[in-house]
């Protein structure tokens, strides 16, 4: 019997200090995307997200809204989850790292990188970012005409001295550069590996990984005058969640190493540096693959409190749709770059790939079927071959799009898509089935029912992108629910003439400007 095929793709966990906004919404939905994608296509999937609530900056806003840390973070973890309810997203679990599970995990790891001889106690002095909970070197800081300095990401930095746990980070600096030579795909895209290969082999500094200044976190094993520093905390929770320490049994042997980390580019070190280096020090094996995307901008502008152009995903949702949202988030740019959230880009998407190319394509078709063929799945004749280039184009599709998703090419995978979508748009209006209906009835039939197979085709492999506005169009081709996968995708599984069919429904409305008045 051949082995179930399993993936296991996370989200980072996503700081409490603040709101969700359009960066956590991006992240989750790529990995929603994919996952779905994977469990259409036979695969037993974990998927994993939640919060990370430990460290110097959650104590600190804690303060500031005048209540506990544990009660602040219970509030705002909450709006985490019921934004990934709310974009319809499908996570098989949220971790949060204040549940005794993940102390459990984390001071197991601990205790291996100790017995290990990866952990030693001294003393740290330099710069510290509250706001990104990071070290930074001298080299790295801005000074300001104040004479204050600041991180890379603009974030204000301190002078600190106390005694701190480090780990020996500079010690796997070659063994990094060649697992990152080993596993050529380990970061992608292509442009971020080579950032971290070069931060790499401009040398590594043993890691501060504890704190005493601070105590809202997972106290250090047999010294709770420390506590654990936030990175070490938080990348932990990967492992955490699949049931870490038990490693040889349950879900740990079953889905790790990871498939695909997904994370924002501005974290990426943590991810590929500090993290495989705490695995492989503690004798387990490091994820298969770290992903970093892109930033969004505003309407051209940096996306910032201060301007007030935070963009939040409640308000889009509100204004376009949920699954127009997901589409176009998945199809402006290719996925690692950075991208621009404009209103006009955003209707141009909806108008003309989804209502003119996609929603029209199927309405037409199904209309026609409605109108002429007693609203059912209509008889066909022999296929010729300009049928069966079409129903070719939307066979190879599932082929196409696996290497593509594989790769978190979701951009060019929507684009392979809306190949066929155009081809079978010039189909229609190559044979005209409106013509055949009183020239050749039965060409008719064939041709509406090629069509009819081809947008069911097309509505499976949409599906993870833009899943209920699928399931309404598999719906209105009477697909039932248990067939909704690749696996019923071929030919033996096609739409069976005779079939009662629904009155059609538009599934893609234009979005229409208001006017005044």
């Amino acid at each position: 019997m051949a082995e179930p095929k399993r993936y296991y793709v996370t989200t980072p966990i996503y700081y409490v200090n603040d709101a969700p906004h359009i960066g956590h919404a991006y992240t989750t939905l790529a990995c929603d995307v994919l996952a779905r994608f994977k469990r259409l296509d036979g695969y037993d999937v974990k998927f994993l997200t939640g919060t990370d609530e430990h460290g110097q900056k959650v104590e600190k806003s804690a303060q500031a809204a005048g209540t506990d840390p544990q009660a602040f973070t219970d509030k705002v973890s909450q709006n985490f989850r019921d934004l990934a309810d709310f974009m319809n997203f499908t996570h098989d679990d949220f971790i949060r790292t204040t549940e005794e599970r993940h102390r459990i995990s984390v001071q197991a790891l601990w205790n291996k990188l100790i017995e290990a001889g990866e952990i030693y106690l001294g003393s740290y002095s330099g710069w510290y970012a509250v706001r990104d909970e990071a070290f930074y070197g001298e080299g790295e800081l801005t000074k300001g005409p104040d004479g204050k300095r600041t991180a890379p990401s603009g974030a204000e930095v301190d002078w600190v001295e106390e005694p701190s746990y480090f780990f020996k980070l500079s010690a796997w600096q070659d063994r990094l550069l060649q697992f990152y030579d080993d596993n050529p795909d380990f970061i992608l895209p292509k442009t971020r590996r080579n950032e971290v290969t070069s931060f790499v082999k401009g040398g590594l500094q043993d890691l501060s990984v504890s704190r005493t200044s601070f105590k809202w976190g997972i106290p250090v094993p047999g010294d709770p005058d420390h506590i654990m520093y936030v990175w070490l905390d938080a990348l932990t929770n990967y492992i955490t969640a699949v049931g870490h320490p038990e490693t040889e049994t349950g879900e740990y042997a079953t889905y790790w190493p990871a498939d695909l980390h997904m994370v924002g580019k501005d974290i990426l070190r943590f991810h590929a540096v500090y993290w495989p280096a705490f695995l492989m020090a503690a004798g387990l094996e490091p994820p298969k693959r770290v992903f970093a995307h892109g930033w969004w901008t505003n309407e051209g502008q940096k996306i910032s409190k201060s301007l007030g152009n935070v963009i939040d995903p409640h308000d889009l949702v509100a204004t376009y749709g949920l699954d127009p949202v997901r589409y176009f988030l998945m199809r402006e740019v290719p996925f690692g770059n950075d991208g621009d959230f404009s209103h006009k880009a955003m209707v141009h998407r909806m108008n003309g790939d989804l209502a003119n190319d996609f929603g029209n394509l199927a309405q037409r078709v199904l209309s026609m079927i409605n109108k002429n063929c007693a609203a059912a799945v209509p008889h066909h004749g022999e296929f010729i071959a300009n049928d069966a280039d079409l129903l070719g184009a939307a066979d190879g599709l599932f082929d196409t799009l696996r290497g593509l998703m594989d790769r978190q090419d979701f951009n060019d995978a929507l684009e392979a898509i809306w190949v066929v979508i155009r081809q079978a748009n010039a189909y229609v209006d190559a044979q005209a089935p409106w013509k055949l209906k009183k020239e050749d009835p039965e060409r008719m039939g064939t041709v509406l029912y090629v069509l009819a197979e081809t947008v069911r085709k097309l509505a499976l492999v949409s599906g993870p992108f833009m899943p209920q506005a699928m399931d309404k169009m598999l719906d209105q081709l009477a697909v039932s629910a248990e067939h909704r996968t690749f696996a019923f995708a071929g030919s033996e599984h096609a739409l069976i003439a005779g079939t009662a069919l629904p009155a059609p429904e538009g599934v893609f409305p234009r979005f229409v400007e208001e006017t005044e008045g």
